[in-house]
C-alpha cells in the first residue's frame, strides 16, 4: 500500500496512514456527495472500553490539523488525537456485518466486539 503522510502545520506527523481502500472510499463519497470531503478522525473519552473513534466527513481542516493523503483522498487527525494514534493505520472494511472505516491502532492494549472503542 502506498501512503504518504502529510502534515498542515510546520509539525511532522506520528506516522499515521490512510490505506488505498480507505481513499477509495473517501473519494467515493466525495463524488456521490459532488463535493471534495475529507475524512476526520477523532478520538473521544467514552465508549465501552474508555475511548472511543468519531468519524466524519468534512470540507475543511483546521489549522493545527494533521493531514494525511493517499491517492488524491485526505484524513484529518486532531492534535489532541495525535498521541492516541500514532503509528495507527485508518482503513475502510466491506464486510457482510458492515462497511465502515476503521483504525488499526497499535497503542490500543484491548477493544470492544465493535472495534470503535479501546483502551490504551
Amino acid at each position: 500500500m502506498s501512503t504518504l503522510t502529510l502534515s498542515t502545520s510546520s509539525r511532522t506527523g506520528p506516522g499515521i496512514t490512510l490505506s488505498e481502500r480507505a481513499a477509495a472510499q473517501i473519494k467515493a463519497l466525495s463524488q456521490a456527495e459532488g463535493r471534495a470531503l475529507m475524512l476526520r478522525v477523532a478520538v473521544d473519552a467514552g465508549g465501552c472500553s474508555g475511548f472511543q473513534y468519531n468519524f466524519d466527513l468534512v470540507e475543511n481542516y483546521q489549522d493545527d490539523d494533521l493531514r494525511i493523503e493517499c491517492d488524491g483522498a485526505a484524513a484529518l487527525v486532531d492534535v489532541v488525537s495525535l498521541n492516541l494514534l500514532k503509528g495507527s493505520e485508518i482503513d475502510y472494511v466491506d464486510e457482510l456485518a458492515a462497511s465502515e472505516f476503521r483504525v488499526r491502532n497499535p497503542n490500543a492494549k484491548s477493544s470492544c466486539g465493535c472495534g470503535v472503542s479501546f483502551s490504551i
